[in-house]
């Protein structure tokens, strides 16, 4: 009985152990990639309220020595935030709407008909995320400059071809959203679409007044991934829009080069402009701000609509 009273003793012990040793090796790893992703947030903060007295001072790392925000007068001043930030947000916004109402329709179509080549246009659509965007650009190019020559109607260095190619289903990460909407449609049960059906629902009644109500977490979903892709887009619409309007993501990637033609007209500035990492990083922050303040505002129905975009059941 001694004995195996030690061992069941001896075991827990062990057991216990073995459960610490796995907690400690798990929390190393949450801290160690929350380092990876935290370290360039923290740094870009440190360094946009920095003086210009601290940014030089080999001594001071993280912790200004004294709030500063005059980096954020300049970074407001090059950037021309009022006019970047609202044409920003009003052209964001429709791609992310068009976006999702196309890729919902695309879903919707995938998952509840079968038609021929089905499956090939569905291997096209995994395609198109697979293939880079680079391989494509210049095929696109050409479209859109046949169609200036042709129609005469200004097509680079405008808004429409941004615009016509997320209306067509080909906006930033489209098949990532079609899978999504996929996935979650083949889940809703499809005695919901025979019952409407019976009482004289077409399709497009069925998409809306079942599947688009029973859809709403991926909906919301699909729109935010949409809307931050968008905001974030650099590559295709440096190609396309150029400076045919003022965006925070475009005003941004060109900011060393404005500042060098504003010069000594930017607030602060006497005798030669200087440009410093602290500008830079302000001005990040400020292009990042309000993706922040969707995510504080939105995140409760974000993550919620994650957990329960599987909870459709009979």
């Amino acid at each position: 009985m001694d004995f195996i009273k030690s061992f069941k003793h001896n075991f827990i012990d062990s057991h216990r152990l073995y459960k610490m040793i796995t907690r400690i090796c798990v929390y190393i790893l949450l801290i160690s990639v929350s380092y990876v992703f935290l370290y360039p947030l923290l740094k870009m903060l440190s360094m946009a309220f920095m003086s210009k007295k601290d940014i030089i001072d080999p001594e001071v790392m993280w912790v200004p020595t004294s709030l500063s925000f005059s980096n954020f007068k300049v970074a407001n001043f090059v950037l021309n935030i009022p006019k970047a930030f609202y044409s920003t947000l009003w052209f964001t916004t429709v791609l992310a709407l068009s976006q999702t109402i196309i890729t919902a329709l695309t879903g919707y179509a995938l998952a509840r008909f079968d038609f021929k080549f089905k499956k090939m246009w569905f291997v096209f659509i995994l395609v198109s995320f697979v293939i880079p965007i680079p391989i494509v650009i210049i095929p696109r190019i050409m479209m859109f400059t046949s169609v200036q020559e042709q129609f005469s109607l200004q097509m680079i260095g405008t808004v429409y071809p941004q615009l016509s190619m997320s209306f067509l289903g080909q906006g930033v990460n489209s098949a990532i959203a079609v899978l999504i909407f996929y996935n979650f449609f083949k889940m809703i049960p499809y005695s919901l679409d025979e019952a409407a059906q019976i009482d004289g629902a077409s399709a497009f009644q069925v998409f809306y007044h079942v599947i688009v109500k029973m859809s709403i977490t991926a909906i919301t979903i699909v729109f935010l991934f949409s809307f931050v892709w968008n905001w974030n887009e650099t590559y295709v619409t440096t190609t396309f829009v150029r400076s045919g309007i003022e965006l925070l993501s475009i005003k941004l990637a060109t900011f060393d080069g404005n500042f060098a033609r504003m010069g000594t007209a930017i607030p602060g500035q006497s005798g030669e402009a200087r440009i410093n990492e602290a500008y830079k990083m302000a001005a990040t922050f400020i292009s990042m701000l309000p993706l922040l303040i969707v995510y504080l505002f939105a995140q409760k129905q974000f993550i919620e609509g994650i957990e329960n975009a599987g909870i459709t059941g009979e």
